[in-house]
């Protein structure tokens, strides 16, 4: 069966993004000129997904209305002379259905995904975090590699994954490759947040998955970890515990992922992506180097 649907959930409350996430999602935070959340759907858009189901939360609304047509928007812009703006709403017109569902309680993102079976049923998904971009301004085709690989072996699960820092483990899934690690390669394990020389891996999940309708059976099995949140992780690893076929597919070489997660991290993307901007990139690049000459200087 083709792959065609992507779940993304986007029911977190962003506390690492306060105050900026109190009142407004952090998927809809902007990098560059778009929120997070409209990269993610254009990436999955290019990959050949068709269907969205976004999983929400209390005050998400803002990313139904961002998908939504805005027929009042555009008749605005049509009468104002201002028709050259309407390229900038053109993801409203892509080739895809959207379908929202809720997360009634905040009980991990392994929950999150099982609240999606009601409407995934037995197909095939894509499972896209929303509060990450992979690549600079989303042009990864890492999910269609992914699907591709899905498709031709058989695999219930295929995971996308990126080299980190061995000191950093401790805040990702890692992978533990079964023999070799090449772009391809099938899981021996995989480990939910483990201590750092707990494995011989710096392989993190890096926020893009393709499952077997399986994955449910073995998420309604998972008991919940840390502050009782069910890990989609541990459900991976029962799949690879029980023989299945998981694989990992790695980035491409010089692959980013942006993990708007912390300031940190939405800080550098939104310079990234800035300075990547065909029309503003070049003068905010002049003006960061005659900050930064400023600042040594003083």
């Amino acid at each position: 069966m083709a792959v065609d649907i992507a779940v993304i959930p986007v029911a977190g409350r962003g506390t690492r993004l306060l105050p900026v996430a109190k009142s407004q999602p952090k998927e809809m935070l902007p990098v560059g000129r778009k929120p997070v959340v409209q990269y993610v759907v254009e990436e999955l858009a290019r990959c050949g997904v068709g269907r969205v189901l976004f999983v929400t939360g209390p005050g998400k609304t803002a990313i139904e209305n961002h998908f939504d047509t805005d027929a009042e928007l555009i008749a605005h812009l049509r009468e104002t002379g201002k028709e050259d703006l309407l390229e900038e709403l053109a993801y409203e017109w892509a080739n895809i259905e959207y379908y929202y569902t809720r997360q009634r309680q905040q009980l991990g993102l392994g929950h999150a995904v099982l609240c999606a079976q009601g409407v995934v049923g037995q197909q095939p998904f894509v499972v896209a975090l929303g509060d990450s971009i992979i690549g600079l301004h989303a042009q990864s085709r890492v999910v269609r590699l992914m699907v591709d690989q899905f498709e031709e072996t058989g695999a219930d699960a295929v995971i996308a994954l990126e080299e980190v820092p061995a000191e950093e483990v401790v805040r990702y899934g890692i992978a533990v490759p079964r023999g070799g690690a090449a772009q391809v390669f099938e899981l021996a394990d995989i480990i939910e947040k483990p201590a750092v020389g707990e494995v011989d891996s710096t392989l993190a999940v890096a926020a893009r998955y393709v499952f077997s309708p399986r994955i449910f059976d073995c998420l309604h099995q998972t008991k919940p970890g840390k502050n009782g949140e069910i890990q989609l992780t541990d459900a991976i690893r029962m799949l690879v515990q029980q023989g299945r076929k998981v694989l990992g597919v790695r980035l491409a070489e010089g692959q980013t992922r942006f993990d708007i997660g912390n300031f940190q991290s939405y800080f550098e993307a939104f310079v990234d992506f800035a300075l990547a901007d065909p029309h503003c990139g070049e003068a905010l690049r002049e003006h960061l180097c005659h900050r930064l000459e400023t600042t040594d200087q003083g």
